[in-house]
């Protein structure tokens, strides 16, 4: 399938939409995604461009795979969840909404079932809060 270059996380990357981001390097940024499934669902995206993971690097999988562990054991470290769930979508028929690899990081709590995905926009204050806690967490283990 070839890469759309208007797609709403490439256009993320190239800073043409605005995001809340918490994490960033050489090839991958973590962002709060703005239609979270649970309270403090993260996306990890490749800055490879790529729209399944079957034409994604291996360099670039391997580097997306440590961003979202990183992010997921700062986003339990801040918010305290007793489950995470980490998914990552191949395809419009697996529930895939935007065409550019991505892993969801997506906290669980018994008893709350997920939102609809990409169903409802969240406040952006309440975001921007959450982003901070789990960027604390993220600074923490930087500097440990």
């Amino acid at each position: 399938m070839p890469y759309d270059q208007q797609n709403p996380f490439a256009r993320i990357l190239r800073d043409e939409l605005p995001s809340i981001r918490i994490y960033e390097d050489e090839h991958t940024v973590a962002l709060m995604d703005i239609m979270p499934q649970a309270e403090g669902h993260v996306l990890v995206l490749t800055k490879e461009p790529a729209a399944e993971l079957f034409e994604l690097s291996e360099d670039a999988t391997a580097a997306a795979i440590r961003t979202t562990r990183k992010v997921a054991i700062a986003v339990k470290a801040a918010l305290n969840p007793p489950g995470m769930m980490i998914a990552q979508l191949n395809g419009a028929a697996s529930g895939q909404t935007v065409p550019h690899v991505h892993f969801h990081v997506i906290p669980r709590h018994d008893g709350i079932p997920l939102k609809i995905h990409a169903a409802e926009r969240a406040d952006l204050d309440e975001l921007r809060a959450l982003a901070e806690r789990i960027r604390k967490e993220l600074d923490k283990s930087a500097s440990a």
